[in-house]
């Protein structure tokens, strides 16, 4: 994937390394060519191992470089008196022309980066590019002697000798690597082979850098096709960040949408498909457009996941993905909410209070192809409460768990007025991409998933009064016993300042029992619709649990081994008002709690 380091083909260059460390021991001191150094007189085995250990490392830097411009200066390392390399300069090969892509050792001007110069020139470099096969010039004469026409062009830089080697990739060559010598050369079988492996790992490295570019050019085009903010129906704000932290690429597995649908309604997406890579990036571009098709169809939440699913699985078996699907009526507020194994969303009432929204959910999309069955529930948002939805990395990224990265979004998320929208949005990515106080200076490294974030919030329709007040919504189905768990969690989130804790617990334990009573006595599930209401010391807490059961509550008197009958009877002693009231489905049970200070030890605390 982009920005990833790649490690070199050890046991394949070792390989070629033995064969050119034979090829040197077979090589016999024969009289030298006119014009150039015979052997060293002062060549020993410990001076041959040197070198060979001297080539060996360099050979490792190159073929573990992660650019085109690192792999030239680390084959520099492989001078050594007797092999004198200069200079050097990779062509590029496309359109049947030649043109520079890197350089190292050339002065300014000799060889620029916009050399450009047709296949078909009489050029050392060119005729690679055209045969394939690598030439070998040892002296300035033999190349004025090949290559009359451009022989100008090297003539007077100081070399002595060129090698001209062809970089293949896939069975293609795709580029042309020129080492210049400032000694005149004999080319060795040895130094041959030498230059053969250096410009194999060239050759990777031109392919890797050529690879990255291409996944950053597509990352660039996913993101910017994903809606910054979008047009939201009047009543709904929508306000959206991306930020990739995990993969060096532009866009990752992660993403975000908003949809029109008829009606005025309008979709809300967040997802994250697995994986940091390029193909992570390439199936969330093609989930996310499915994703948005089966919205456009006309399906609902459930409907629209569950084909998701399926798609995904016959786009890569090996992969899954997390999302969180919203259809949201601007006009009731109503959120149609199904999830598919991704975090909770996050409520924020007005007053600046932040619950974890725990709602129903299924598998993430494509992990059990067949068994696609993701349950819709409906929260409802009211003026100025905003919804945050978020992939993990914004909980974790920075090293924190589940549990602290919560607890610094939600510190973040509190405070403030929430007109501002783009501005909440921007505190909560400063938040987590930045060094907290008394933190490292690396704290905030960019080590963790991808971020993506939608804040998803409800305007007011007309100017009223100001009421100060919180409400929490949620349905416990008859096969969600753990939601009874979720629900205790909520309440707590929504009384989180209130000023005695055992009012807090008298609370979660009322509203503990009716849930339970609805579940354990109707076959039907059970609503909570919990307020609070009034300036902080003096609010009053509205709890009421509806079911659509006909059979109302009666109060008994249990035995002292008795497992039930004790919830009315809690609800007489420790709540300040209760009630039970028929509905025209079913009944509603209620029960009132008023804040009392510290100091009062009424108003209906838990003894």
């Amino acid at each position: 994937m982009g920005g990833e380091r790649h490690e070199p083909p050890t046991d394949a260059f070792e390989a070629e390394l033995h064969q050119i460390e034979a090829l040197n021991r077979m090589e016999t001191p024969g009289p030298a060519p006119v014009g150039l150094p015979g052997p060293d007189p002062d060549g020993t085995p410990e001076k041959a191992r040197r070198r060979d250990s001297l080539l060996l490392s360099a050979g490792h830097a190159v073929a573990g470089a992660d650019t085109l411009d690192e792999a030239l200066r680390l084959a520099a390392e492989l001078y050594a008196p007797d092999f004198p390399l200069d200079g050097q300069c990779v062509f590029g090969v496309a359109d049947g022309t030649l043109a520079v892509l890197g350089q190292y050792g050339f002065r300014p001007g000799d060889t620029g980066r916009g050399f450009r110069m047709p296949m078909t020139t009489g050029y050392p470099a060119a005729e690679v590019a055209r045969t394939g096969r690598a030439v070998y010039l040892g002296s300035p004469e033999e190349y004025r002697r090949r290559f009359p026409t451009t022989w100008n062009l090297s003539a007077g830089k100081d070399r002595e000798a060129w090698a001209f080697l062809p970089l293949v990739t896939a069975g293609k060559v795709v580029g042309v690597w020129l080492a210049a010598f400032r000694s005149p050369l004999a080319f060795t079988a040895g130094e041959r082979a030498l230059l053969t492996v250096t410009g194999r790992m060239i050759a990777q490295v031109l392919e890797r850098a050529r690879a990255s570019r291409a996944e950053l050019e597509l990352s660039r085009g996913l993101r910017r096709s994903m809606r910054t903010s979008g047009a939201a129906p009047t009543g709904l704000s929508v306000a959206t960040r991306y930020v990739p932290t995990g993969g060096g690429l532009m866009v990752g597995g992660d993403w975000y949408d908003s949809i029109d649908l008829p009606n005025g309604r309008m979709a809300v997406v967040i997802g994250d498909v697995q994986g940091h890579d390029v193909h992570a990036a390439g199936l969330m571009a093609q989930l996310r457009t499915a994703v948005h098709a089966y919205a456009a169809e006309g399906h609902g939440p459930d409907a629209v996941l569950a084909r998701a699913s399926r798609f995904l699985t016959t786009l890569d078996e090996d992969r899954f993905a997390t999302c969180l699907y919203i259809e949201a009526d601007p006009s009731t507020g109503n959120l149609h909410i199904a999830r598919a194994g991704h975090p909770h969303p996050v409520l924020r009432t007005p007053d600046g209070t932040c619950v974890l929204k725990h709602v129903s959910g299924g598998l993430p999309l494509g992990l059990m192809p067949g068994e696609e069955d993701y349950p819709v529930d409906t929260v409802r948002l009211h003026e100025g409460e905003i919804l945050m939805l978020c992939t993990d990395g914004l909980i974790e990224n920075g090293g924190h768990d589940m549990y602290t990265g919560w607890a610094r979004v939600r510190d973040a998320f509190s405070p403030g007025p929430a007109d501002d929208l783009e501005a909440m949005a921007d505190r909560l990515m400063a938040a987590v991409l930045s060094p907290g106080p008394g933190a490292r200076e690396d704290a905030a490294a960019r080590d963790g998933d991808d971020i993506a974030l939608l804040l998803l919030r409800r305007d007011a329709g007309h100017a009223r009064a100001e009421i100060s007040q919180r409400r929490l919504m949620l349905t416990v189905g008859q096969d969600q016993g753990e939601g009874l768990a979720e629900a205790r969690v909520e309440l707590k989130a929504l009384l989180h300042d209130w000023a005695r804790p055992d009012q807090v617990d008298t609370a979660v334990l009322l509203a503990t029992e009716l849930l339970g009573n609805v579940l354990v006595h109707t076959d039907q599930d059970g609503a909570l619709n919990a307020t609070v209401t009034g300036e902080t010391g003096t609010r009053r807490l509205l709890v009421e649990v509806m079911d659509r059961g006909d059979e109302l509550p009666h109060q008994r008197a249990p035995g002292e081994l008795a497992s039930s009958g004790r919830g009315l009877l809690l609800l007489d002693i420790l709540a300040d008002q209760w009630g039970v009231r028929p509905e025209p489905e079913g009944k509603t049970a209620w029960f009132a709690l008023t804040e009392a200070t510290p100091a009062d030890a009424g108003g209906g605390a838990l003894a």
